[in-house]
């Protein structure tokens, strides 16, 4: 059954790639982009998910943008990462996609209520606006098929020893999100960095040589500059490209591509040292309600032909 998708996006290189594979999918109806602040500002990340929607020729998805900081705290963004555009690397079309006059927030709720069948909510940025879902409109959970959100780890992080990126920006939203009792799935770094794209997949991206396929590649060359080595790696060990987002994309096409456990997972939001955690209780030691299903692993060679799948898609 085709899954009816809104997909909330702060594009980000590896954005690029998941909203890409939505739009290419026959597993997903794509009905509406909403986008947050995160990988770059908010006006910013807005345009580019504007102008891919150029880029892939559908303008006619209609994408609002959503809250310009998050719940509590100051915006953090990864321009460090992700360049001054927040999607450094390639020449994206100018659009003429139209603002909208209607906010992230009132754009999926008017999804939701109008729509026969439930919706899938995909966030692939900080969760600010499905929070601010959640708490404005909690008559329409229920329509609510499934989260899936790119974010947090089991073990580790990547802006602090414990927090990955997402999470940190806002945990009070990721910790509503985990709490709202609809079912979430989380593809955090245990399993994100296992998702990774390498030189000789950037040369078969460009060898499909359509206009879709080579701005993908320049971004990807782009964005393997800020690819870094483990710590623990020999001078032979090769990186790839960690294609985070994708994965929570990815589970809604094809979900037997994870591996995936039911645990309980709680967000930190007041520790010094360990704010924007993700506690994932994985010996079950708590035997608290399991609200959350964690990816751990994925089937490599499957996530790269959906890659290949999606670029050929627009051919």
């Amino acid at each position: 059954m085709v899954k009816k998708v809104i997909l909330d996006c702060d594009p980000g290189h590896d954005d690029a790639l998941a909203l890409l594979m939505a739009i290419a999918s026959e597993e997903i109806d794509l009905l509406a982009v909403t986008t947050s602040a995160g990988n770059q500002l908010p006006e910013k990340t807005y345009l580019n998910a504007k102008r891919l929607l150029t880029l892939a020729n559908r303008e006619d998805i209609p994408v609002a943008s959503g809250a310009k900081k998050p719940l509590r705290r100051d915006l953090i963004i990864a321009d460090d990462v992700h360049g001054e555009s927040g999607i450094d690397g390639a020449e994206l079309p100018e659009t003429n996609i139209a603002d909208l006059d209607i906010t992230a927030n009132d754009l999926i709720a008017k999804i939701l209520r109008e729509s026969d069948d439930k919706v899938t909510l995909i966030a692939t940025g900080p969760l600010t606006n499905i929070a601010i879902f959640l708490l404005s409109h909690p008559e329409l959970k229920e329509k609510i098929e499934l989260i899936s959100f790119m974010g947090g780890a089991c073990f580790g992080g990547n802006i602090t020893p414990h927090a990955e990126f997402n999470i940190y920006v806002d945990p009070e939203a990721a910790d509503i999100v985990v709490k709202s009792g609809v079912p979430v799935a989380m593809f955090g770094l245990d399993v994100t960095l296992k998702a990774q794209i390498f030189e000789e997949d950037i040369h078969e991206i460009r060898q499909i040589d359509n206009k879709v396929a080579n701005t993908l590649a320049d971004l990807l060359d782009f964005f393997n500059l800020t690819t870094t080595r483990p710590f623990w790696a020999d001078e032979d060990h090769v990186e790839g490209i960690h294609m985070h987002d994708p994965c929570a994309v990815a589970y809604v096409i094809d979900p037997t591509m994870f591996t995936v456990y039911p645990m309980n997972v709680q967000v930190e939001t007041s520790s010094t040292l360990s704010l924007g955690s993700t506690v994932v209780d994985y010996d079950d030691v708590y035997k608290k309600t399991k609200n959350v299903s964690v990816a751990f692993d994925l089937d490599l060679a499957k996530f790269k032909k959906l890659t290949m799948d999606t670029m050929q898609y627009f051919s």
